[in-house]
């Protein structure tokens, strides 16, 4: 584990696992690289991972908010990444690991995106709305200084493995610090400004995508894996019973074991 430079940042890289596939694995928003230990101990020996903490997360360099933050994290990763490797996204990291499939095939051998956040797929949907107007409401928090609420406002919906009550302040306060990045991702993920879903792109996809969610996650969450499902051309989807949006965290068994039924094709 140390700091290294990527993609220009200073990044926090821990690696783990013996296998012969080299993996990738992105965190979600407000998270650390530690959110994947539990799948991480599961696939260890099937692959060799490797998982980093996003800019201004965990151990990495802080983000200034200088430049596109989808850019800046899709560039770390690419520089993660010295040939085909399977990527591993969870939320706001399925995102990532999308972009970087779509720009760069050639360092892609297959790709999770586990609950991916990509809200303009969903655009239309009720799932859509009622997602969209609890966002409106965590970013009038942050517009008016009240980090904390808006924070509150985020772990309630998309959870943080456990209630906000029992989180420690130290968590408490983390995840008021960084709010602001969520503001600031918000274009990228709910206009789609990047185009990662202009016609024809995912289409040109030629890998095998495993979908993951929780059946219990806001609804929001089925109407975007439908989109994706249905533009991808070798998607597969699997719905984690019990599990919220963080799954990873909360169910990284049933995570792991789906990670290896549909990219390994070995069983346990």
């Amino acid at each position: 584990m140390s700091v290294e430079t990527r993609g220009g940042h200073p990044v926090f890289v821990a690696h783990r696992g013996r296998g012969a596939r080299p993996a990738l694995l992105i965190h979600a928003s407000l998270a650390s690289h530690r959110a994947w230990s539990g799948v991480m101990t599961r696939l260890s020996d099937a692959l060799s991972m490797t998982a980093f903490d996003l800019p201004g997360h965990g151990q990495s360099g802080d983000w200034h908010g200088q430049g596109d933050y989808l850019d800046l994290c899709a560039g770390v990763t690419a520089d993660c990444l010295a040939g085909p490797a399977d990527l591993v996204g969870h939320s706001f990291g399925a995102v990532v690991a999308l972009k970087v499939a779509l720009e760069r095939p050639d360092l892609c051998r297959s790709l999770t995106l586990v609950e991916p956040v990509l809200f303009a797929a969903a655009r239309g949907s009720a799932g859509h709305d009622s997602c969209r107007a609890a966002h409106l409401d965590i970013f009038a928090a942050l517009d008016r200084g009240d980090t904390s609420a808006a924070a509150r406002g985020f772990t309630d919906l998309w959870g943080a493995g456990q209630p906000w009550e029992a989180l420690s302040d130290a968590q408490k306060h983390g995840f008021a610090d960084r709010m602001w990045m969520v503001g600031a991702a918000d274009a990228a993920l709910d206009a789609d400004s990047h185009g990662l879903l202009a016609p024809g792109r995912l289409e040109a996809l030629n890998r095998p995508v495993l979908l993951i969610r929780g059946a219990e996650s806001p609804a929001v969450m089925p109407a975007i894996l439908e989109t994706l499902a249905a533009r991808l051309p070798d998607a597969r989807s699997v719905t984690v019973p019990g599990a919220g949006h963080m799954a990873p965290l909360t169910h990284p068994v049933a995570v792991a074991d789906a990670i290896r039924a549909r990219h390994l094709g070995a069983p346990l």
